[in-house]
């Protein structure tokens, strides 16, 4: 989902959250300073930093957030997670979402998009995963390729920034900045890195070590 931009923005995305991490710069404070000609893009990630209440403190919680523009199209969004250090499960607890797509000609419908697109970047991120065995796919239905079931899908949070502009899509818009959002939330609550999606139990457990 969300064709080339999922994998580009997954690494664009860490690395600006990891560049704010060494030098000490908020995440956040970092970004907008980066979309500072970009007044469109500043609006929603101040818009969806206000959502999540950026910047608070939950015992046992990570946050964090990506920013994608996509033909035109502005989203920002901030994940909740938590982690379960003996299993190594992610479970994301809230995902907010704001998105400037120029005139919003169906609002509820845009909402009911954004949301069910970001069910999809939640599967890519912590359970999809393709593997090949002698030259088959290995997996051949939903008891093993494993989509987001309704108990591990978030609270949705989800906001349209109504502007003039003329229409941008709303399709697949909010998917890309998923995994990298979780991936900074998982940084900010462990201090690691994780780099290689979908982030199954087993690869977290291992980086975490």
């Amino acid at each position: 989902m969300g064709i080339s931009f999922t994998a580009n923005k997954f690494a664009a995305e860490t690395f600006l959250d990891e560049i704010a991490v060494r030098n000490g710069i908020d995440p956040l404070k970092f970004r907008l300073q980066l979309l500072g000609k970009a007044p469109r893009a500043v609006a929603v990630v101040e818009r969806v930093a206000a959502m999540a209440n950026w910047g608070r403190k939950v015992e046992g919680r990570g946050f964090g957030m990506a920013f994608v523009d996509y033909s035109g199209s502005q989203v920002a969004g901030i994940v909740e997670v938590s982690l379960d250090r003996n299993t190594g499960k992610i479970k994301v607890h809230n995902f907010w979402c704001a998105i400037d797509c120029g005139v919003a000609v169906q609002p509820d419908n845009i909402i009911a998009q954004t949301e069910g697109s970001a069910i999809y970047g939640l599967g890519l991120a912590l359970s999809e995963r393709i593997s090949i065995r002698d030259g088959a796919v290995e997996q051949s239905n939903f008891y093993d390729y494993l989509v987001p079931r309704l108990n591990e899908v978030p609270q949705f949070h989800t906001e349209i920034v109504q502007t003039d502009n003329h229409p941008t899509g709303v399709g697949q818009m909010s998917t890309p900045p998923v995994a990298p959002a979780i991936s900074n939330a998982v940084m900010q609550l462990t201090g690691v890195r994780l780099r290689h999606a979908p982030f199954t139990p087993e690869r977290v457990k291992a980086a975490i070590g």
